[in-house]
This record gives structure tokens, sequence and C-alpha cells, in this order.
């Protein structure tokens, strides 16, 4: 099927790209190569699909109606992956407006571009952060969700309500997939595990939030896209058992709506992640312990049973194997650097 992608430049859009392709499918990746981070890395990215002859790319923004729709009207895609989005937590905090514009309005013009061409299905990148100051865990999709503590998790809380509106009024069905902590070959540079790489072969001390004290769902890039994929082959429906009386977040009984959650059933405490990293690099790291971050929560713990249930989804790459699989990936594209990697550092936000 025709399957249109948006971010392939980024780190999940571009493994998803990619799968999608090997796979068969014909994908029209969309995306606006910002200078949020290196934009060499985001060319590489692409470098490895662009030339596939099923594969074609426009270069546009999600806050620009125009160049949304025509991509709807032009291409005419059956599905959508929605992967694009400003990424970047701290980032939402100095400069909401640019958040916004691209996370919130971005996502109105997606969705009405789904909703003018009949598109079949909308699957779009949600995250583990809309659980806000919820501390039960393991967190469930059936759980509320209505105090996010950061903008970036309050503007994909606002993507969900959108999407049930949209799934409710005009039968657009909508699946949500809320990624938790998502690290591997091909990251983002202002991700954890990239700048722990970094800092320690360039024997620099690595900033250690909470004390060490974190735990994180840490999720394969190659079990996220798997998840991703088999959501794109399952069109939601409307949900004969939800009661209003007592609705369920998780589905809805007046639109083809369904949110999942997608990571490692298995959380990770930080300081092993540190350590498997250490054992990977051959070198130890020092330590910069710092408090908790304000809007960062101690702890993450993903319940998967239902996209387990629905989908068959089963990640299976350990911390271990996943980290290794990384740091290989990042010496072969950067080589064993010490004193900077090439341009990634200018554009490196931490």
């Amino acid at each position: 099927m025709k399957v249109l992608v948006t971010g392939t430049a980024g780190f999940i859009g571009s493994h998803v790209a990619q799968a999608l392709l090997a796979r068969g499918d014909e994908v029209i990746g969309f995306d606006n190569l910002n200078d949020y981070y290196d934009v060499t890395l985001k060319r590489a990215r692409l470098a490895r699909f662009a030339a596939h002859p099923a594969y074609t790319h426009v270069h546009g923004d999600l806050a620009d109606r125009d160049a949304v729709e025509s991509v709807f009207r032009e291409h005419q895609p059956q599905r959508v992956v929605h992967l694009a989005a400003q990424a970047g937590v701290r980032y939402a905090a100095e400069n909401p407006h640019v958040y916004v514009a691209s996370n919130v309005t971005g996502f109105l013009h997606v969705i009405e571009g789904a909703r003018r061409y009949d598109i079949e299905h909308l699957v779009y990148a949600s995250t583990s952060s809309v659980y806000g100051a919820n501390t039960a865990m393991p967190f469930s999709e059936h759980q509320h969700t209505e105090h996010p503590l950061t903008l970036y998790a309050a503007t994909k809380k606002a993507n969900e309500a959108m999407a049930h509106s949209y799934a409710h009024l005009y039968g657009v069905p909508c699946t949500g997939l809320r990624f938790f902590t998502v690290y591997g070959p091909w990251g983002r540079p202002d991700m954890a595990l990239f700048l722990f790489t970094r800092a320690i072969l360039a024997g620099e001390p690595i900033p250690v939030f909470n004390h060490g004290h974190h735990k994180r769902s840490f999720t394969y890039i190659d079990d996220i896209v798997a998840g991703v994929v088999r959501a794109l082959d399952r069109v939601p429906g409307v949900d004969a058992a939800w009661n209003g009386e007592a609705p369920d977040p998780a589905s809805s009984g007046v639109a083809p709506y369904r949110l999942y959650n997608i990571g490692s059933a298995q959380s990770v405490e930080l300081m092993r992640y540190i350590e498997v990293l250490e054992q990977c690099l051959d070198r130890k790291a020092t330590l910069r312990l710092l408090p908790l971050q304000p809007g960062d929560v101690p702890a993450t713990e993903a319940d998967c049973s239902d996209l387990a249930r629905d989908m068959g989804y089963a990640p299976g790459v350990t911390v271990e194997e996943g980290v290794a699989r990384f740091v290989a990936w990042y010496r072969d594209y950067y080589g064993d650097a010490r004193g900077g990697l090439r341009e990634v550092n200018a554009a490196m936000v931490v």
C-alpha cells in the first residue's frame, strides 16, 4: 500500500520508512530537516533509502497548511504514520510557540488531510510522558492522564484528544502509540545514550539526574518499529464493550479509536544502563550527579499487554544487546572520538 510517513529524516521515522519499503510498500516521506540537531545526521538517515524506487521525499513543514494538504492531494496515500514533531522536552520550555505550531497545529493539518482524503488509518506518535504525575506502575492505557508535567506531554495529550474527536465526527480510524524511551543506532544526539557515549569517549563527566535513581522502560528501535508496523496493519473499530458511565481512555464506544503503550515491559535502572554502556565502550564514566529536573519523572514502566494481545507485540532486544548495537553503530559512524564529534557537537542540546 501507499503510506505517508512524516518525520522520515528523524530517528524513528527513518527506521519505519525502511521497514515499510523492505516489505514492499510505497512510502511518501515528509520532513523539513530542521536544525534542532545535526542536519548532517538527518541527511545520512535519509540517504539509506532515498534512492529506493518506491520512496518519494517531500520537503515541507508541518506548520505549513498548504504544504501538508498538497502531499495528500498529489500523492493520495492510503494510510499515514505521523511521527514528525518538534523534539526535545527542554526545548519546549524555551520555545513554546514553535513547539505548539509543530506538535498541535501540525497535527491538525495532518488529521485534516486524513479526513479530507479518506485515509484508511492514521497511526500517530504519542509518548509515555502523558502519564505525568501518575505513580501507579506499570503505566497502563486504561489509566487517566490528566496531569502532564511538561508542555511536550501536553501537546501529545492534545493530539490524543484531537484524534478521538476526528474519529468520532468524521470516522477517521486513529491509533495513538505511547512510546517509551526509544534508543538504538541512528538515534537523536540529545538523548541520554548518545550524550553519555560522546562524553565517556571524550573523557568528560556525564550528567546523571535524580542522582542516578531513574528507572526507564528503555526500548530498542527495532522493537518499536515492529510495533508501529503491526499497528498500521490493524485498523481500529468502535469498542462494543465500552461504557460511557465508566469510560475507558484506551478505546471508544463512539469512534474507531485506540491507544497503545509501546515499549519494553522491563524497567531498567539508569545506573545499570550506564554500567552496560561502560562495558561496551570498555571505559569508565565519570558521573556528575544532579537533582531531578523540573517536569521529569523518577520512573516509567510500560504495560504493553494490550499491544501483545491485539497484535502479538513481543519486544525481544535486551538492554545489553541494544546498547552494544548502538555503540557499534556509533563507532562506525563517528569513529572513536574523544575530543568532539564532527558537526553534531554544534547542534547538541543537553
